[in-house]
């Protein structure tokens, strides 16, 4: 049997120290958890860069400029907190201001995929930023529940809000400009569902 030389560390020791070459110990789960959060916002900045050239409505290109420069500036702040060159206390993308939402269907237009990227119109880049924003806060809010590190928790819980916020932000613009459509229940069958659950008599704590 060949004994450990030295100060060499052992597998096991190597496997536990995971994340301690700037003198902070991760676990390996919230490492491969941040991987795919900094892949994902990388993929969704390009997205939203290859989308630019194809934005015709200036309020739309508002709301584009705006969740990209946040997106740049969450993946600085991560890319900081682990580099431990930052506190990663960055706040989360702003909610937006509430709007009466339009639902029901009001003739539909249709919808197929484009032939050519010149195609491209309004509609689609809201939806592709839709989607992405759906998927960022996914992966985001896979990786808060992974991480043991309390701080990185709170960066991935602000990345989770932030993309909650951007959906949303654009999902109202898509439904004022009747892109995004809210189809609706029958009024009795909507009725039908809300009651069937109805406040519960907890016991009283003695």
């Amino acid at each position: 049997m060949h004994k450990n030389q030295g100060n060499q560390p052992t597998g096991q020791q190597i496997g536990q120290n995971v994340g301690t070459a700037a003198g902070q110990q991760y676990g390996a789960h919230e490492l491969i958890e941040a991987h795919e959060v900094l892949t994902d916002h990388i993929d969704g900045i390009n997205q939203f860069e290859l989308y630019k050239p194809h934005v015709k409505d200036q309020q739309l290109g508002q709301i584009m400029d705006n969740q990209l420069k946040h997106m740049y500036s969450s993946y600085q702040n991560l890319v900081n907190y682990l580099h431990k060159q930052g506190a990663g206390s960055a706040a989360p993308y702003r909610a937006p201001k509430a709007a009466n939402v339009n639902y029901g269907l009001r003739q539909p237009s249709p919808v197929e995929p484009n032939v050519n990227e010149n195609a491209m119109d309004d509609r689609d880049v809201a939806s592709g930023m839709l989607g992405c924003a759906k998927a960022s806060a996914l992966v985001c809010t896979t990786a808060a529940l992974e991480c043991a590190d309390s701080n990185l928790r709170n960066i991935m819980t602000n990345c989770t809000v932030s993309s909650i916020n951007q959906a949303y932000e654009v999902f109202q613009y898509m439904n004022q400009k009747g892109m995004y459509q809210v189809p609706t229940l029958a009024a009795q069958t909507n009725q039908t569902m809300v009651n069937t659950y109805q406040t519960g008599n907890w016991p009283q704590v003695q």
